[in-house]
This record gives C-alpha cells, sequence and structure tokens, in this order.
C-alpha cells in the first residue's frame, strides 16, 4: 500500500512539474501568427532627379497578395553605397521592422559587345525611370518609406512615405 502511494505522489509530481514549466503564453501568440497567412506586397515607383541632383520619387501602384517569398533571393543587397535607396517598413509608431536596400536605379551598367566582339560594361545615369520593390509584408506594417543613402555610415534622408492600408 505504502508503494502505490509512493507510485501516485511520484506520478503526480513529474506531472505538476511537467504543467508548470509549459509556456502559454508563447503558444497562444504562435497560434494568433498562424492564422494570419503570408503576404507579398509589389509597389511600383518613378524617380527622377532634377539639374541638381535631387532625387524625387512618385507612387505609381501597388498590389498586395498571399504568399511567400523564397529565402534565396539575392536581388538586394545586404548594404548600400551612396545614392543608393533603403525601403523600410515601418510601425504605425514609425518603429523600422524590416528594410533592404535597393541599387541607385538612375544609374544602369549596360553590357555590350563592341565592334571587335569584345564585351564593355558602360555606366549610365538616367534623368528619370521607374522601379519595382517586391517585398514580405511584415503583419505590423502600415507605412512603407523610401530613403537616399547619403553617405557611407548609412544615413539616409527620406524621399517618400506611403501608408500601407
Amino acid at each position: 500500500m505504502k508503494r502505490d502511494f509512493f507510485f501516485k505522489w511520484i506520478v503526480s509530481l513529474v506531472l505538476m512539474v511537467l504543467i508548470s514549466c509549459a509556456s502559454k503564453k508563447n503558444n497562444i501568440e504562435k497560434i494568433a501568427d498562424n492564422d494570419i497567412p503570408p503576404k507579398l506586397i509589389f509597389l511600383n515607383y518613378s524617380i527622377s532627379k532634377d539639374e541638381n541632383n535631387k532625387k524625387n520619387i512618385q507612387f505609381v501602384s501597388k498590389i498586395v497578395a498571399d504568399g511567400k517569398l523564397k529565402t534565396n533571393s539575392s536581388k538586394y543587397m545586404e548594404t548600400g553605397r551612396v545614392g543608393d535607396l533603403k525601403c523600410s517598413q515601418l510601425t504605425k509608431d514609425s518603429v523600422e521592422v524590416a528594410s533592404i536596400i535597393i541599387k541607385n536605379p538612375l544609374s544602369k551598367n549596360i553590357e555590350f559587345v563592341n565592334d571587335s566582339l569584345i564585351f564593355e560594361n558602360k555606366k549610365v545615369d538616367l534623368e528619370k525611370t521607374y522601379f519595382s520593390i517586391r517585398l514580405q509584408l511584415h503583419s505590423k506594417t502600415v507605412f512603407i518609406a523610401i530613403k537616399e543613402l547619403t553617405d557611407s555610415l548609412q544615413n539616409s534622408h527620406t524621399l517618400i512615405i506611403n501608408k500601407i492600408n
């Protein structure tokens, strides 16, 4: 009888330890996040520069769709250079939740074959062009901001901010 009581007591103790160690808060948050399907956003902009080389951006269109970006996408750079653009996803309180660096769309490198049938590269600076951005839309994103990198320390100034919803 003592043995039976001791066995029940050990089983009860182990169950209480297992139940008390379980984290209920994280489980609830994960379930809530999993209920929202992942979204992609496609943004189209027009960019131009004036005679003082000041960049101006106009919003053209957006498309929001269900989906998930491929993880091995190397379209965007990790760090940028002066003149490149930084696209940031911002919360309602303007806190950055995600960002990407976009190579300067007004500066294009063109590869061509010369008269001697040798490949050459030429840098072409455009006055106006269009560019598109494809992003995994963060669930807390309310604004999209595009900034121009102004120095090698990644400092920037804002060119345009769009509300997503």
